[in-house]
């Protein structure tokens, strides 16, 4: 059953978000969770977090409509611009990330475009191993992906984790099709945008805000770890003046893994390892940096921590 309810989440997504006081209402009351989450194959001690009321695409959509989406500068070429994608869970979760990674981007001077509808990379099919599921969503990201990347603007990655499945599982799953390994090559996360890594270029004569000083907690994403790597982060952090505590191995979540029944208390003693004790030992002061929203979520609730993605950290300070 939590094949069907977690493993097929971004479509059970969509038609939550219209329906978020509802189902907020609904999940906020523990007995009911407690009811109805053992039957979804979710342990009961288990919160779902909140659906928001409004995606980031709707709010771009709606931007649009009123014609102030884009931020258009003449001189821009297509090298300037970059198209952020807003996967499933921040669209449905937290699009406030969203928001605030266009809020960097164009900061130092990008232009910023977004998908003219949502596309799903499929994640969660593919860690519940419903792969032909995982190919026909990656299939109709690739006929919405592939023509804008073609035409020299690059993909930024809100999530680590979907952002991986971009450039490693498409390559696995579509291994002769030339618009994954395109894709693939053209998708980056924002940190590597920032430092260079990427075709596009940051104005150089815009600065960053500094971070002197500041105590940072940071859990990077398994899957950013294992395939993008945490380095481009960290040059970038410790650039600004952070002073990092870096965490090695799992939140103990793992998408779906941690919510499912028969494995909190894995999920839990793997979040001993390292996550959990270096939360209660920073002071008070220290800000929990996670990108991955699942890494978020287990932060916040075994350790009642509030964690940010890198774009709202740098966005706050604007």
């Amino acid at each position: 059953m939590n094949h069907y309810v977690l493993g097929q989440l971004p479509r059970w997504e969509k038609l939550m978000v219209p329906f978020a006081p509802v189902v907020n209402g609904v999940m906020g009351q523990d007995w009911l969770r407690k009811l109805l989450l053992p039957v979804a194959g979710v342990d009961s001690r288990r919160r779902i977090p909140k659906v928001a009321r409004r995606s980031f695409a709707a709010d771009r959509r709606r931007a649009e409509k009123a014609g102030v989406a884009l931020r258009v500068t003449a001189a821009r070429t297509k090298t300037d611009r970059v198209l952020v994608w807003a996967d499933s869970f921040s669209n449905g979760f937290a699009p406030g990330v969203d928001h605030d990674v266009v809020r960097v981007l164009e900061h130092v001077g990008l232009e910023v475009v977004t998908p003219a509808r949502s596309v799903c990379c499929g994640l969660t099919w593919i860690s519940t191993g419903q792969l032909d599921g995982a190919r026909k969503r990656l299939a109709q990201l690739m006929d919405e992906f592939a023509p804008i990347v073609d035409s020299g603007v690059p993909i930024v990655g809100v999530e680590p984790s979907c952002t991986a499945v971009l450039r490693s599982d498409l390559l696995e799953l579509f291994p002769d099709d030339p618009r994954a390994k395109l894709i693939a090559e053209n998708t980056f996360t924002l940190s590597e945008v920032l430092m260079g890594r990427s075709p596009v270029t940051p104005d150089s004569e815009v600065e960053l805000p500094r971070l002197d000083g500041l105590e940072l907690v940071v859990q990077p994403h398994c899957h950013q770890h294992s395939v993008m790597g945490f380095a481009p982060d960290r040059q970038l952090l410790t650039s600004l003046g952070a002073e990092l505590t870096q965490l090695a191995g799992c939140c103990g979540l793992a998408g779906n893994f941690g919510l499912e029944k028969g494995h909190y208390d894995v999920s839990v003693a793997v979040a001993e390892n390292a996550l959990l004790p270096a939360l209660r030992q920073a002071s008070d002061d220290a800000v929990f940096l996670a990108d991955g929203f699942s890494c978020r979520t287990q932060a916040e609730q075994l350790a009642d921590k509030e964690g940010v993605h890198l774009a709202t950290l740098l966005a706050q300070r604007f």
